[in-house]
């Protein structure tokens, strides 16, 4: 099967498949007034990772879904990567995920029916990882490969992490290094080396497991994970749900130096333009930022991507805790802050 490579069946890839946040604000925008709905503590009045219901019982179920075109041509890896994607909004919640269902559109008169099997096994291998069944389905004939899963997850309440509940003061993290748009990119324009593809596939596959646990500290006052709108979106979207805007250190943030080499020969994906679009208004540059790099970094779209949290000063060492007890030692500086309202919601300095 490694004739067929999968990126060439699709327009877009990842999620850098994912509509323009302004063009999603019209299509989500609606007169009618759902009726009240107590048990439902997360839905659709803010950009949150995914819905959550009230049990009653001090428990929480978050509900999510996340599906795309495939990023990578290897049908087991776009089967793992879409699969963790998904699985990481439950996470990003402090949740613990307990059941998913698959989502399956497939071209079946291009690509062979073996492939969309390496795809679902790519999911459970994932899904083991994670410690949940792959429990059901749905599929489609469809003009484009396309997968994900629906998640169910469990959270106690108080644990419950949102996007926009940060507080001024509160210090940023993230556990994953920004880049993966640009090397997906050079992958499908068959650019990319031996050794980045090795580098990319580990990173989108690798499952933000941490969250359950950071979900834990009282101190981490907001948490979400950075996917397809960039470090710069889903930290505009954190910082103004919150009524704040943030300063953030390009020095500190973490790149992948692979990610620079391609980026410096021009090959990046479209949607890191359309999240340009949407977002620039809303960020300032300090004198000596190479803005050239940071448009291409800062919204470059990331699938799977490290979870961003807003940490009350006095809770750091916890945080860092459970960086080391997962491996996430080098992500244990933060990279900027959240403060009170200015002009730019983002000032990158």
């Amino acid at each position: 099967m490694s004739e067929f490579r999968l990126t060439k069946f699709s327009h877009g890839g990842g999620c850098g498949c994912k509509i323009a946040p302004s063009v999603l604000s019209n299509i989500l925008q609606s007169g009618f007034a759902a009726p009240e709905n107590k048990q439902l503590l997360v839905g659709n009045a803010s950009n949150d990772d995914a819905a959550a219901y009230d049990l009653g019982n001090g428990t929480a179920l978050i509900s999510t879904t996340d599906f795309f075109m495939p990023i990578v041509d290897d049908a087991f890896s776009f089967g793992k990567i879409a699969s963790a994607n998904a699985i990481s909004d439950v996470y990003a919640m402090g949740g613990k995920p307990i059941l998913a269902i698959a989502i399956l559109g497939w071209p079946v008169e291009k690509l062979p029916a073996e492939l969309a099997q390496q795809v679902l096994e790519g999911a459970r291998n994932i899904c083991m990882e994670a410690g949940i069944p792959l429990a059901g389905g749905h599929s489609i004939d469809s003009p484009e490969p396309i997968f994900g899963l629906a998640v169910s997850g469990l959270v106690d309440i108080k644990n419950l992490k949102r996007n926009n509940t940060a507080k001024e003061g509160d210090l940023l993290f993230i556990t994953k290094p920004i880049g993966v748009g640009i090397l997906a990119t050079a992958q499908k324009r068959e650019k990319i080396s031996d050794e980045h593809l090795t580098q990319l596939i580990k990173q989108l596959t690798t499952l933000n497991k941490a969250g359950e646990a950071l979900g834990k500290i009282s101190g981490v006052n907001a948490m979400t994970d950075v996917t397809g709108f960039g470090l710069i979106g889903h930290l505009i979207e954190m910082a103004e749900g919150s009524g704040l805007s943030a300063e953030i250190s390009y020095a500190s943030i973490p790149f992948l130096e692979s990610a620079k080499i391609y980026q410096q020969q021009k090959i990046g994906p479209d949607a890191t333009f359309r999240n340009w679009n949407s977002y620039s208004a809303k960020v300032g540059f300090g004198a000596g930022v190479n803005v050239t790099e940071a448009f291409h970094l800062l919204p470059d779209p990331q699938t799977n991507g490290g979870l961003l949290i807003a940490v009350a000063p006095d809770s750091i060492n916890e945080v860092i805790d459970v960086f080391e007890s997962f491996g996430l030692e080098a992500f244990a500086q933060p990279i900027g802050k959240l403060q009170a309202k200015t002009e730019k919601i983002v000032q990158v300095i």
